[in-house]
């Protein structure tokens, strides 16, 4: 992330996407960035003073309702792509407030006929 704008991470990360930020060590903190946890979830968000958002390379986090959390992202003002390319999930692609690109994903129980 860039430098500066932790409050923009937590408005996305700890608002929209329900995430708990954690205190960062001491000697880490005085770097910047910030740190986002949920069960099965740890995200490190690090400053980078050459930042450039990863617009293709992504984490991909699986979720128990991609349509819900879409609906959550619109809202708050953030793009979403509706992906089906993959057989047997729902997938969403949001970019966070830096540009990064995060994909969602949701087993599809859908019966098939």
């Amino acid at each position: 992330m860039p430098a500066g704008r932790e409050r923009e991470a937590r408005e996305f990360y700890a608002g929209v996407l329900e995430l708990e930020e954690v205190p960062k060590p001491p000697e880490l903190a005085k770097r910047g960035g910030a740190w986002f946890e949920k069960p099965g979830i740890k995200l490190h968000l690090g400053v980078d003073a050459d930042f450039r958002p990863a617009r293709k390379a992504h984490p991909a986090f699986l979720v128990t309702d991609v349509v819900g959390l879409a609906s959550k992202c619109r809202d708050a003002g953030y793009e979403v792509v509706d992906d089906d390319a993959l057989a047997g999930f729902r997938r969403i692609y949001v970019h966070d407030p830096f540009g990064n690109r995060l994909e969602f994903m949701e087993p599809d129980e859908t019966p098939h006929a």
